[in-house]
């Protein structure tokens, strides 16, 4: 996974797929990440924790450049 973050040491993170065929662990990581709807972005800390949980759903989430 390449580095993609601001300065900030932030991630931009998008949800780009449903969730709704996915195990019920990748809803749970979804929810954890904090979205609440599809094609959401939202701002992270580029954290250890944070890239393993994007890691996990690659299929469902994307990091995108701000």
């Amino acid at each position: 996974m390449a580095k993609r973050s601001n300065k900030d040491g932030k991630l931009h993170l998008k949800w780009v797929r449903s969730a709704i065929c996915s195990p019920e662990k990748h809803k749970l990581v979804i929810k954890g990440l904090g979205f609440t709807r599809l094609n959401q972005v939202i701002e992270r800390p580029d954290t250890p924790g944070i890239r393993g949980m994007v890691a996990k759903v690659p299929h469902l989430v994307e990091i995108v450049q701000q």
